[in-house]
């Protein structure tokens, strides 16, 4: 398997996924000529792609998925209750593929497990990406975990994880009380902390790559992460497990697992 982070933050999110016989994006939350560009840059062209994922409406999800699908005739797979919510945003998709969330599908030969979580979207999903033994687990945009999170995250190989923001930064940071409070809340986002104990939770010996995704960039630095991300996994003996920071601006290498 291999993945990339084409984007990650609150201004746009997406993320590749390839196997021997199956491309897949999810989400996409940038324009589709800036997600082509970075699949370009990454080795993949975007005609080559088989399917969208979309977790969820908001924006910085799905703004680009539907000029993505119609521009190379995709498969958007989506909940009912989030085409619904995003119809308006996605305009007419010719292919969509409607599913419930706790579903497990194949598309080629890569398994989607999915699971439900904590955010403020209509029916928000996280997402186990698994092939000839392989996982990777995604899930940002969680604003706290559960044991149904945990148990399936639980022994991925690689894992794109949400640490949002700072306690302390968003604490004495610009944005109104009400907007903290719902970045703090249990429909909104993970804190470095709160994002470190569910690493802490969910490693085990076979992880090799931690991405540190959906970082605030007004309440949260990536050196504050990743000390964070180190700790969590210098609890479990991970020592030799490689952290890396998901960006807005540009794309994440190519991964092979």
């Amino acid at each position: 398997m291999k993945f990339s982070v084409l984007a990650s933050g609150s201004s746009g999110n997406a993320y590749y996924v390839g196997t021997e016989n199956a491309c897949i994006l999810v989400d996409a939350g940038i324009s589709c000529r800036e997600i082509e560009r970075r699949l370009e840059l990454v080795g993949v062209k975007a005609k080559e792609l088989d399917a969208l994922i979309i977790t969820h409406e908001h924006t910085d999800h799905i703004k680009g998925a539907g000029p993505l699908a119609r521009r190379f005739d995709l498969p958007v797979y989506l909940n009912k209750k989030t085409f619904e919510k995003g119809r308006k945003a996605l305009g007419n998709l010719s292919r969509p593929v409607i599913f419930q969330t706790g579903q497990a599908m194949n598309i080629n030969d890569l398994c989607v497990e999915t699971f439900t979580k904590c955010h403020d979207a209509a029916d928000p999903f996280g997402l186990v990406l698994s092939s000839n033994g392989t996982r990777i687990g995604l899930s940002t945009d969680l604003g706290k975990s559960t044991r149904l999170v945990e148990d399936r995250l639980k022994g991925c190989d690689a894992l794109i994880l949400e640490f949002n923001y700072d306690q302390e930064m968003l604490e004495q940071g610009p944005y109104p009380l009400s907007i903290k409070r719902r970045i703090k809340g249990s429909e909104g986002h993970l804190s470095n902390k709160q994002a470190g104990d569910l690493l802490s939770v969910i490693s085990k010996e076979n992880l090799k790559y931690v991405v540190l995704a959906h970082l605030s960039e007004t309440n949260n630095e990536p050196d504050k992460a990743y000390r964070e991300a180190e700790e969590a996994l210098g609890r479990c003996g991970l020592t030799e497990a490689n952290i890396l920071i998901g960006k807005q601006d540009e794309q994440g290498p190519m991964i092979e697992l």
